[in-house]
């Protein structure tokens, strides 16, 4: 593992209060293991449940917190804008706040990082999702792999420890979950050289998944196929 890496990790947030807080919690107490130098950033994308009130408290007891409320739903991608906007540290870590990825894992991805590798990515062990996302999920990848000739495996891991050069040089702008192809095709362009390591995957255990959607995925589509269009076939930035 390098030593005393700096990081700064984010969580986006739409609705996550059962999940959000030992999120922050444990991401604490495993930073504190790995560094001196981080912080800690939550994206709140506009939440209608309790999570803006458990985030301002939690934000009273780590000075090292950082939140950021969307005064109106700008979407996942949108959210992943911010965080990466408003990240200062030479890594970037990100994963989604409803707790299907346990944080204390972070250490597995810092532990790849070096001067020849950018772009830290996870592989989801034994997927706990429902039987039809676990079919679309593969049957995503495995598109997504070779329409867009992607370096890694699993393009919705959304468990990412990516150095800052490599964002500062990208311009995202997906609104969508298609925000995680256009991450790693455009880091990709930009020279990124890439790491995977199998991480846990967990079941959902609250809330509802804000992608299986009509209109989600409706938007969705039309996104990837406006990015395929762009990235592959016209090779534009």
């Amino acid at each position: 593992m390098r030593l005393d890496p700096n990081i700064s990790v984010f969580f986006p947030c739409y609705n996550d209060s059962n999940s959000i807080g030992q999120l922050v919690i444990d991401s604490f107490s495993t930073l504190k293991k790995i560094t001196t130098k981080f912080e800690v950033i939550v994206i709140d994308d506009c939440s209608t449940d309790n999570s803006r009130k458990i985030l301002e408290k939690l934000e009273t007891e780590y000075k090292k917190l950082k939140i950021i409320h969307h005064a109106t739903n700008k979407g996942y991608g949108g959210a992943l804008q911010s965080g990466f906007r408003n990240a200062m540290y030479e890594w970037i870590f990100y994963t989604d706040g409803d707790g299907q990825y346990d944080v204390k894992k972070l250490p597995l991805l810092v532990a790849l990082t070096s001067d020849k590798v950018d772009f830290v990515n996870g592989i989801k062990i034994a997927r706990k999702d429902p039987t039809y996302r676990l079919i679309a999920g593969n049957v995503y990848s495995f598109l997504i792999r070779w329409l867009f000739w992607t370096p890694i495996h699993d393009i919705d891991c959304d468990f990412r420890l990516i150095r800052k050069k490599i964002i500062d040089k990208i311009t995202l702008k997906s609104t969508s979950g298609s925000i995680c192809v256009e991450l790693v095709k455009k880091a990709q362009r930009a020279g990124a050289k890439f790491q995977e390591v199998g991480v846990p995957h967990f079941e959902r255990r609250w809330g509802n998944s804000q992608f299986f959607r009509p209109r989600r995925i409706f938007q969705t589509l039309c996104e990837l196929f406006i990015l395929w269009i762009n990235l592959v076939v016209l090779k534009r930035n």
